[in-house]
């Protein structure tokens, strides 16, 4: 670990440390790279399991869509219904968000996607820089929450949990997230008095409906074939990119076959950073788990004795802290197999320890010194780090009340799993 805080500190991408932590940690255990063959065993196993196909699936439907026409359709269907409510705006700004974290399942997409036509319009309306960049990465990060998640096929594959399960039961959290962010953009813009937009007639709003239906599929494809039982997650990122080509280069005619190239090129660098992650990763879990390191540190934390509750919180700070400063797929890879002595001990439902996890890597993305939406904003909008990360304590305490709601109630995330599984 050592190793790694050292190497991210002296500014290395995310593969160098963890990879020379994995090396290090193995010649350290077996005196040498002489069983070598044996660690190179283990990354391999990482990327082999069937459901990490659907990964660069999604990533490449996420380019496409970003690249064309379906965000700014989206974008106008919500601004046709409550763009004209004080608030309306922003709000029109989260809940564009959502549903295009619903469409591409990316929170980095969604930044770029959502936020670069919208902030203009924020800052034109009277709300501040620092409110609106906050907003947008934060509402981003529900994209997390909401089918399809990568983060969420992550750590079903690592802790061989369900992803069918894990995705609906990501839906009612992270509507909850949208509406309580919903009510802080109300109360924001009632006590700085900001305009609102024009009111739309009905006419426009049906106009506006009919232009985003065809974007509207893609969450209706993706949850209606899986639980459907048309077709499994995996295939269904695979439906996914087929529509998405269908929609972006022959219905809406807004790319071209030559941006294919340039959009698989994009998608072909993000996914091979993704796998090396999770191969080095499962590789490194290994050494850790090998050493019997979780174990160690869950009996001096006393982690094993604290009963349910007690382990929700201890993996809820863990995580949400870890990804403060480091890519939210390596935390998902190392700490929940150091978490999944207890969770086993206390009876946990795997699918909620899930769904949690997942919020905090959304609530670390977004927060400082190194949550990575927040250096995601600063390359799009051209914005110095101060004024990216100031709004955003708020939205923080919104999601870290979020999290205490589902320990609480585990039935916002569990309550459509059980009906549709149950």
């Amino acid at each position: 670990m050592l190793i790694m805080i050292v190497l991210l500190l002296l500014g290395f991408p995310m593969m160098i440390p963890l990879i020379t932590a994995a090396v290090a940690g193995f010649i350290m255990m077996f005196g040498g790279l002489g069983q070598m063959d044996t660690f190179i065993q283990q990354v391999l196993g990482g990327i082999r399991p069937a459901s990490l196909i659907a990964v660069p699936m999604f990533i490449l439907a996420a380019d496409i869509m970003t690249r064309g026409h379906s965000a700014d359709r989206l974008i106008d269907m919500v601004m046709s219904f409550i763009g004209h409510v004080k608030g309306g705006l922003a709000v029109s700004t989260a809940a564009s968000c959502t549903l295009f974290g619903a469409v591409s399942g990316s929170t980095q997409a969604t930044v770029v996607a959502i936020g670069s036509p919208l902030r203009p319009k924020m800052l034109k309306a009277g709300y501040s820089d620092s409110f609106t960049l906050a907003l947008i990465i934060n509402a981003s990060d529900i994209a997390f929450l909401i089918p399809p998640s990568i983060g969420m096929i992550i750590y079903g594959v690592i802790s061989e949990t369900s992803i069918a399960e894990l995705f609906i039961a990501g839906v009612g959290p992270g509507l909850l997230i949208l509406v309580l962010f919903s009510i802080y953009c109300l109360i924001y813009a009632t006590v700085n008095n900001l305009p609102t937009e024009e009111k739309s007639t009905w006419k426009q709003r049906a106009k506006a409906v009919q232009l985003a239906v065809w974007p509207l599929m893609f969450p209706v494809i993706i949850v209606g074939g899986i639980y459907g039982g048309i077709f499994s997650p995996t295939e269904a990122a695979a439906v996914c990119v087929l529509y998405a080509v269908l929609l972006e280069f022959v219905i809406f005619k807004s790319l071209k076959l030559p941006d294919m190239y340039t959009i698989a090129k994009s998608t072909g660098l993000i996914t091979a950073v993704v796998f090396i992650l999770v191969g080095v990763g499962n590789g490194f879990s290994w050494i850790i788990s090998f050493a019997q390191i979780p174990q160690t540190i869950l009996d001096a934390v006393g982690v094993n004795d604290m009963g349910p509750t007690g382990v929700l919180i201890s993996i809820c700070v863990a995580f949400f802290v870890a990804c403060m400063f480091v890519d939210p797929i390596v935390v998902i890879l190392v700490l929940t197999p150091i978490f999944a002595p207890a969770i086993a001990a206390t009876g946990l439902d795997p699918v909620h320890v899930g769904i949690l996890i997942t919020l905090q890597v959304a609530i670390g993305s977004a927060t400082p010194p190194f949550g990575c939406d927040i250096f995601t904003a600063i390359a799009i909008f051209k914005k110095p780090y101060w004024e990216v990360i100031k709004g955003t304590p708020p939205f923080i305490f919104i999601l870290v009340f979020s999290a205490g709601l589902l320990i609480a109630f585990p039935q916002i995330a569990l309550f459509l799993r059980d009906v549709a599984f149950g």
